[in-house]
């Protein structure tokens, strides 16, 4: 298999490469598009409560082939209308139509209220109870996760940050803490050097790469992340961006390819992300 499952703390695996719903919509452009994802090789879908299609997600659930064994679901803790953790993951797996998921996150730090050690400790209960597999945080820093884990009974399995080469260098602290405690980091946003930055540094690289191996410049993006340890979020309403995303599984970059596309990313860090 070319995106391998990476174990986490908690003893459970993850697919590598997630279908996120971040930016799909609500009605039946998401429920067409998880369908679509999950019907072309991701068997992980990542959604959250503040993306208001957790029930959109459940409905394509529902309706895939797959089993819910097969379907890696993750949602997140997004403090959406006031509601506390307790609340909002029965309400999440509600919408969902699943008795638990695989991984719940808190969304962000600055919604650990009244504290970083209060809200991770209702985390815990969630995971204790039985309603999510494994807990995790996203777009936590390193004194976060030091808040955190001086009190934690149950480390976060992973911490899913924003992560392409422009911003590399700012996050490496955070991967390289995460790494020194086991804590597996998930990527969201890896394209958007050419989504959203197109004419940086990084296009020289990545074009050359990308010829070298005869494939797109996404699809180098993909295989950078992967190097870097990190489960890839990313999304599409193409079938062959979603299909291209997925072969990239196959492209091993060379050390020199790595380090080009890093001093690349380092040189265009300054641009407004």
């Amino acid at each position: 298999m070319p995106w391998e499952p990476i174990k986490l703390n908690s003893g459970h695996y993850i697919p590598s490469i997630g279908f996120g719903t971040w930016k799909t919509g609500n009605g039946q452009g998401p429920i067409d598009q998880v369908k679509q994802a999950l019907g072309n090789g991701f068997t992980h879908i990542d959604t959250a409560q503040a993306y208001k299609n957790e029930e959109e997600t459940g409905v394509a659930l529902k309706e895939t082939e797959l089993s819910r064994s097969d379907v890696y679901v993750t949602t997140k803790y997004s403090g959406s209308n006031g509601l506390d953790i307790p609340t909002s993951i029965n309400n999440s797996l509600n919408s969902l139509g699943v008795s638990d998921v695989d991984l719940y996150l808190v969304h962000s730090p600055r919604l650990a209220v009244p504290d970083i050690p209060t809200c991770w400790a209702q985390m815990e209960k969630v995971n204790e109870d039985g309603l999510a597999k494994s807990i995790g945080i996203s777009n936590f820093g390193v004194q976060h996760m030091e808040t955190l884990l001086a009190s934690a009974k149950v480390k976060p399995a992973v911490n899913q940050i924003l992560l392409h080469p422009y911003v590399y260098r700012r996050q490496k602290p955070i991967l390289e803490y995460a790494a020194k405690n086991g804590i597996i980091i998930e990527a969201y946003s890896a394209l958007i050097p050419i989504t959203q930055l197109p004419g940086g540094p990084l296009d020289k690289p990545l074009n050359e790469i990308a010829a070298k191996f005869g494939v797109t410049t996404e699809q180098i993006l993909m295989a950078w992340t992967k190097a870097k340890g990190a489960v890839v979020v990313t999304s599409s309403s193409k079938k062959e961006r979603l299909q291209g995303y997925i072969a990239a599984g196959d492209i091993t970059l060379s050390e020199e390819d790595i380090a080009a596309i890093d001093a690349a990313g380092a040189l265009g860090e300054e641009k407004p992300f």
